[in-house]
Parts: C-alpha cells; sequence; structure tokens
C-alpha cells in the first residue's frame, strides 16, 4: 500500500513533498508580507529605503528579514512550536524563512552571512522548555545556506523577566548586560535569528554586542515582526 502524503499545516490538503509543510497555496498567502521598511521591519511606504523612523534614529542592525506580521495563521504556529513542543514546525517554519531571504537577496543583492546566531535562552529557562526551538530552526538554515552556524557562540549569563510582559522602556532595561560573547566575530558578516520581534530591544541589544566586538555587519532573520 502506499503511504498517504502529510497534509498541509494550514488547510490539511495532502502533500506530495511532506517536509515542505505548506501548499503552494497557502505558502504564497503567507508570504504576502505588507510594504515594510528593509532595515526595521516596520510598515513603511517604501521597501528599498530605511523609513523615517530609522533615519532619525537607526537601529543597530543593518537589515531585517521577517516573514509575516504577528499575525494567524503564522504566529498559532510559531506558539505551538514554542510553548507546546510541536518540534516538527521547525523544518516548515525553517524553509519559510530561507524563502524569504533568498528572495531579498536576489532583490537587493545580499550577501550570504558568515556566522548564523541565535536569541539564546537563560540555562534556567532552557531546562524548563526541555529545548530551543530556536537551535531546531537555526540547524536547518545552516545546512540549506551552507553557513556556519554556532549555537554556543552567545549565552545570556543573566536571568530576565519574560519579556512580553514588559514594555519598550522595561524591555530595554531588562536585558542591560545580560549577554556575553563567548566567541571572536571580527569582520563576520552575522545573521541574527530570532522567532518574534516586538520591540526589538533583544536583537538590538545582541547586536550591539556582536558590533562592539568587530562584526562586520549584523541581518535579523525573524518568523514575526510586530508592526
Amino acid at each position: 500500500m502506499l503511504p498517504m502524503p502529510a497534509g498541509c499545516w494550514l488547510c490539511l490538503m495532502p502533500l506530495t513533498l511532506a517536509q515542505h509543510g505548506l501548499c503552494t497555496v497557502c505558502l504564497r498567502q503567507l508570504l504576502a508580507l505588507p510594504c515594510g521598511c528593509p532595515r526595521c521591519g516596520l510598515s513603511s511606504s517604501q521597501t528599498n529605503i530605511e523609513c523615517g523612523r530609522c533615519l532619525r534614529r537607526p537601529p543597530p542592525w543593518q537589515r531585517m528579514i521577517a516573514v509575516t506580521p504577528w499575525q494567524p495563521p503564522l504566529n498559532r504556529l510559531v506558539n505551538r512550536l514554542k510553548f507546546y513542543r510541536a518540534t516538527a514546525l521547525a523544518v516548515m517554519l525553517a524553509r519559510l524563512l530561507l524563502l524569504c531571504w533568498l528572495k531579498q537577496r536576489r532583490k537587493y543583492v545580499l550577501q550570504r552571512p558568515d556566522l548564523l546566531l541565535t536569541v539564546p535562552l537563560h540555562h534556567r529557562r532552557a531546562w524548563q522548555r526541555g529545548y530551543n526551538q530556536l537551535e531546531e530552526i537555526a540547524s536547518q538554515l545552516a545546512r540549506w545556506t551552507q553557513c556556519r552556524y554556532l549555537p554556543r557562540a552567545i549565552t545570556r549569563i543573566r536571568a530576565a523577566h519574560i519579556q512580553h510582559h514588559l514594555g519598550a522602556l522595561a524591555r530595554r532595561k531588562n536585558l542591560r548586560g545580560a549577554f556575553r560573547l563567548e566567541i571572536e566575530v571580527r569582520g563576520l558578516h552575522i545573521t541574527l535569528l530570532d522567532d518574534v520581534v516586538t520591540t526589538g530591544s533583544t536583537v538590538a541589544e545582541i547586536s550591539r554586542l556582536l558590533l562592539a566586538h568587530g562584526a562586520a555587519s549584523v541581518q535579523i532573520w525573524c518568523l514575526c515582526r510586530t508592526l
């Protein structure tokens, strides 16, 4: 008996390639991201120049690539991976990020990163959760992009309050001095991976740390961007 193909995570239609996770119809709908600033990822009328916010106060990273805003259906899938151990979603979510990066790379002639890093969990939170969902995604991306991935390159040296309960100012204070860099990054073009970027406080703190140690540039890749 022939095995039944797996279904799309969203519409449940059968898939020829089960590892893709999404049918072409759902994929096209997900990748229809509204116009956004190429640097901060927030809403903007132009996608090829930085918005007024970034011109006045540029974030410490150079570019942000996000799959969709923080909205259904992708935010529900991210939560399932993050909080309910649905690790089977990791390959499909990694593929979404890869497709977004490839599209941006063709359009803007982006450089392939030298190094892929992930936003770290404090060891206590990683123990409580039992796994780090970003490592599941990053290992796939590293293989597909042929980019070096070091999962322990950044460590969280101070446990912080859970970020999604805090406002923007409290988030910045909460993260001050929370991370430590364990490797040499001088001259490297780095991609920093996170699942959701809200105020950008976490990725900004880590980007400043990387640039202070001589990194040539920092790109942020995320699944969802809160607009």
